[in-house]
């Protein structure tokens, strides 16, 4: 760039406001209606969409893949790999949202017939009632809205390193699954090694399917927890020992599975002396038992307070329990409130609270500086310490 001098260069806002104003005067009057900006913007971001399902089928004996398609046959949004999609459900009077992990490929959502996007919901162990709906209930049909492609979960060249050892547990091999077939088509350039721990043998999510993409490229090592005499693989967890005997000197690690194994992971890398940057771990949701975190105010746990919700000039007063996130509250009560990541990070249920007490889950709490100061909150990370007032968006 060339200097003109000082008073030329700091002239030059008002040369452009001369050319902007000749250019007016010389312009058509028949209104331009074409924005190719924002055609692509909403190609990218369309927000919601309606969704049908076209194939419902078994991923191991307690897991169920469904497939969604768009009703018009059209593509999806483009996403990247390990990203997550967002579900409506109509549960009697209240439509719910869940965050589930894509399981498929991007390519596959782009595919010029039949594009289709995949999640693999494991059953819960009772604590998870639309994880149930969906092995239970959900078929061939079936419509919804979904938004595609949430989430920071995502492989960055410029941020990881080639070699990625992902570490799954349970259903959280479904992120690691659509990065396996983005690198088996071609299309994810990167070395992964996925250490997936379970605990039978017979109840592997998307076994047969992730096996059959192994490649110089891409490995897959079971490692079995539960006592089977007869298995040949890697035994027991995914320790610092079993880590290392997979990495490479420089290497990206990317976790994803239950709230325990966080924390296990949390201190068997700290002995493999890792770089911060080089730990990926995917947000896991709601927290199971918000009363164990450090904080937490145990004399409030059995306690249920009255939490009055602002909407415009209407104002409800509905009850809340001290051990359950406000959004849980405003569920129950049949009060919608858009949700995505459900574990205080993406900002989807940001919420303003005008009086009253909250403890945030510090695992989630990914609020901006001026959110905090300024009495904003998580709703999913928020949980009541006493009678509570707060305003949400009109849905």
């Amino acid at each position: 760039m060339k200097v003109q001098g000082f008073f030329k260069d700091v002239g030059g806002a008002s040369r452009v406001a001369k050319a902007r104003l000749a250019a007016f005067e010389n312009a058509s009057p028949v209104p331009v209606t074409n924005d190719p900006i924002g055609d692509v913007a909403r190609t990218w971001h369309p927000g919601k969409l309606d969704l049908v399902v076209t194939d419902v089928r078994p991923a191991s004996k307690t897991t169920t893949t469904v497939r969604f398609e768009r009703p018009d046959g059209q593509k999806l949004p483009p996403f990247y790999a390990g990203q997550f999609m967002v579900i409506d459900f109509p549960i009697g009077e209240s439509l719910i949202s869940r965050p589930y992990s894509i399981s498929s490929a991007p390519y596959q959502a782009r595919l010029d017939e039949h594009a289709f996007v995949e999640i693999s919901v494991r059953r819960s162990k009772g604590d998870g009632f639309i994880c149930d709906y969906i092995n239970d209930h959900v078929k061939v049909g079936d419509a919804f809205r979904g938004m595609i492609g949430c989430g920071q979960f995502y492989y960055e060249p410029l941020r990881d390193a080639k070699h990625v050892v992902a570490l799954a547990g349970g259903v959280g091999i479904t992120p690691f699954a659509s990065m396996a077939r983005e690198v088996a088509h071609g299309t994810l350039d990167m070395d992964l090694t996925i250490l997936f721990g379970s605990v039978t043998s017979d109840d592997i999510a998307l076994k047969d399917e992730l096996d059959q993409l192994k490649s110089d490229k891409l490995r897959i090592v079971h490692v079995l927890s539960g006592d089977e005499p007869d298995w040949q693989g890697e035994r027991g967890f995914l320790t610092a020992e079993l880590i290392r005997k997979y990495s490479a000197p420089d290497t990206t690690y990317f976790i994803c599975g239950p709230q325990v194994m966080y924390k296990f992971l949390r201190e068997e890398l700290k002995k493999l002396d890792i770089p911060r940057r080089r730990v990926r771990f995917e947000v896991f949701g709601q927290a199971k038992d918000i009363t164990a975190f450090e904080g937490y105010p145990q004399d409030v746990k059995d306690k249920t307070f009255n939490l009055t919700v602002v909407r415009g000039v209407h104002e409800d007063v509905i009850p809340a329990k001290a051990t359950e996130s406000l959004v849980v509250a405003l569920e129950r009560a049949g009060i919608r409130i858009e949700t995505g990541c459900r574990s205080g990070e993406c900002g989807f249920c940001r919420t303003k609270v005008l009086s009253g007490s909250v403890y945030i889950c510090p695992e989630g709490d990914g609020r901006r500086a001026a959110d905090k100061d300024f009495g904003y909150v998580h709703a999913c990370a928020a949980y009541p310490t006493s009678d509570v007032k707060i305003k949400i968006p009109i849905e």
